[in-house]
């Protein structure tokens, strides 16, 4: 699995026009599951992205979690993270997850990560949405459980 995690200020992903999940500060995090992941990897991933210390404490340093600030997740299914552009001018595709493998284990770390944090709010798998955030510091992290 291969995430982008961005620390937001607010967020929100729209599907053709209407908002169907939104968040304030928290994290946004965008999740492509790719071919050979298990859900050994969702529950390593749902662990960091709850836990990961990268929120402010009282003295300015980034020394607090998801779950110790209160904060929400946005989960969005992006398959185009696994997109291999290193030869010719298309992306291949063919390290990401098949369609019902990949909405299994989204589907799967998305309950994962809601037994860690409250508040958890998701795109829809497959569908063409448009995604909106206010990055706060700018503070982006690449989690790879291949790398």
């Amino acid at each position: 699995m291969k995430i982008v995690l961005q620390r937001v200020t607010r967020a929100h992903v729209r599907v053709e026009g209407a908002v169907v999940g939104a968040i304030n500060r928290g994290i946004l995090v965008l999740l492509g599951v790719q071919n050979g992941d298990t859900r050994t990897e969702a529950d390593f991933l749902a662990a960091k992205c709850a836990g990961l210390r990268i929120f402010d404490d009282s003295e300015g340093k980034m020394n607090l979690s998801l779950t110790e600030t209160g904060g929400a997740a946005l989960v969005i299914s992006q398959f185009t993270l696994l997109a291999d552009c290193r030869k010719g001018r298309r992306p291949s595709f063919t390290g990401a997850a098949p369609p019902e493998q990949g909405k299994e284990l989204y589907e799967y770390f998305v309950s994962k990560l809601r037994g860690l944090v409250k508040d958890v709010r998701t795109g829809v798998f497959g569908a063409m949405m448009e995604v909106e955030l206010v990055n706060d510091g700018p503070v982006t992290f690449v989690l790879d459980t291949k790398a």
